[in-house]
């Protein structure tokens, strides 16, 4: 039975800042820059009324530790995109760590020397601050006053610029789309359920259903 799956993306409610540390080895070789803070919050109600159980981000977590971060695998892009997959040509960090303290993961990013990479040293050096924002796979079970993400499936973290502000923007899109999580452990995406319902239809009718469709969308931005 597959089993469909949101992309949601968070960014921790969290007044700390983020540090930007610039280490050098010796005056010869170009420096490293990295970015740390937190990374993910878990079992607290979010702005987007949803809530992540502690067990299922530990559970995520160590996985990407193991899988992603230990290999030197566990890159980010620069803003979240809308797929479900790491695109190398826009990877900009690396994360190097990812703990736990309490409910808050902690984690700490290289800025790659990739054109992306160069583009959050560019806007750092220029005095913006960014953030760290989850991406991740999940089913949300809807409650009265907030949703719970189950079956988390953590993707990627990307850096963002002011996270505060274009967080709905980001979720409007990205929830718009859902993941089948196949037999072999791929995801797809599916537009049966809306391709089906658009089939059902009239076809005057389907100029409104796609209308309210947008709207609805609108709405969610």
């Amino acid at each position: 039975m597959s089993l469909k799956l949101n992309l949601v993306c968070e960014n921790p409610d969290i007044n700390d800042q983020f540090e930007v540390i610039e280490e050098q080895t010796n005056k010869n070789s170009p420096s490293n820059l990295f970015i740390k803070g937190p990374y993910m919050m878990a079992e607290d109600v979010n702005r987007n009324k949803r809530v992540y159980p502690l067990d299922e981000l530990e559970r995520e977590v160590a996985v990407y530790n193991e899988t992603f971060v230990k290999p030197g695998r566990a890159m980010g892009e620069l803003n979240h995109p809308t797929t479900a997959d790491v695109d190398l040509e826009r990877a900009c960090h690396m994360v190097t760590e990812l703990t736990q303290d309490g409910n808050v993961f902690y984690g700490k990013s290289k800025v790659l020397t990739t054109p992306c990479g160069q583009i959050v040293r560019a806007l750092i050096n220029d005095g913006v601050k960014v953030g760290m924002s989850s991406r991740a796979l999940g089913s949300l079970e809807e409650g009265s006053n907030h949703n719970v993400v189950r079956n988390l499936k953590l993707v990627a973290v990307d850096c963002v610029a002011d996270p505060s502000y274009p967080k709905a923007f980001v979720n409007g899109i990205l929830e718009s789309k859902q993941w089948v999580l196949a037999d072999d452990g791929k995801y797809e995406e599916a537009y049966d359920q809306f391709e089906e319902s658009v089939g059902k239809l009239p076809k005057k009718e389907v100029e409104k259903y796609l209308l309210e469709r947008i709207m609805n969308f609108i709405n969610k931005i």
